[in-house]
């Protein structure tokens, strides 16, 4: 199989051919974020999730339709002490009866799934917090905030000696190595805003906004988590963890670079 390849400037080239053609079919018939990204690939001539560009920085296609309240995902990156495996932690000590334990999976099943924000407990009492002078972003639990609907799960802890977290196993991300796998993944990035509509059953993707960014920035990165745009997401279960991610409201994917260009 022939992938093409680009330079940058032929990349903004193609991607400017796409925009020109206007209401392009859905090759996956679907209108999630996967199918429109999924498809620009496809029209792009490169394989999923690999954009080869020789002779300029790595580059990450970012593709999202106009309007959607779906969280982005930047990256996925599993919290320090990395030694103690920590969402196995969660899970074994923190976790509640997954939905679908005793029907699609054994009666014993776990679940330890949220999405934390800055400063604003979830209904479980956690949330995240930015160290800046250990700089880390923490993973915190304030039992007092649990709220009445999860009782019996509060019971629980109290019963097993868990309602005090044990801050030896707090969760947290150090900045460098936030910095590290940022940078990598989105050192640099064409952002593509996608309109979407629907006709005689089909999907159609119209490739209308597209912004070249570069520059990130760390600084920029942890505002926008004080600022409740980026949140982390915890999605484990017994015996299978789906990967810790740092997920962000799709308007506020800008507001991490230092230079933005629209194309």
């Amino acid at each position: 199989m022939s992938i093409t390849k680009y330079t940058k400037r032929t990349l903004i080239s193609a991607l400017e051919e796409i925009r020109n053609l206007g209401w392009i079919k859905s090759h996956r018939n679907a209108n999630n974020d996967g199918a429109i990204g999924n498809t620009l690939e496809d029209l792009l001539g490169i394989p999923e999730n690999n954009l080869p560009l020789p002779n300029a920085a790595e580059w990450e296609l970012k593709t999202q339709k106009r309007n959607t309240s779906a969280l982005l995902t930047l990256f996925h990156l599993e919290p320090s002490p990395r030694a103690l495996h920590i969402v196995d932690y969660l899970l074994l000590n923190y976790g509640w009866s997954h939905k679908e334990a005793g029907k699609k999976y054994p009666e014993n099943e776990k679940s330890f799934r949220q999405t934390l924000s800055y400063r604003q407990p979830t209904l479980r009492g956690f949330f995240v917090d930015v160290d800046d002078e250990n700089e880390r972003i923490i993973v915190k639990f304030s039992p007092e905030k649990i709220g009445n609907e999860v009782n019996d799960w509060k019971n629980e802890l109290i019963k097993n000696g868990k309602i005090k977290y044990d801050k030896d196993y707090m969760p947290y991300w150090g900045f460098y190595d936030l910095y590290h796998k940022a940078g990598v993944k989105l050192g640099n990035c064409f952002y593509i805003i996608a309109d979407v509509k629907k006709e005689d059953g089909e999907y159609f993707f119209k490739y209308s906004d597209i912004m070249q960014l570069s520059g990130f920035s760390l600084e920029k990165f942890l505002l926008n988590i004080k600022e409740r745009n980026i949140f982390v997401d915890f999605d484990a279960r017994t015996g299978h963890n789906h990967g810790t991610k740092f997920r962000i409201i799709q308007s506020s994917i800008p507001l991490l670079y230092d230079n933005i260009t629209r194309v």
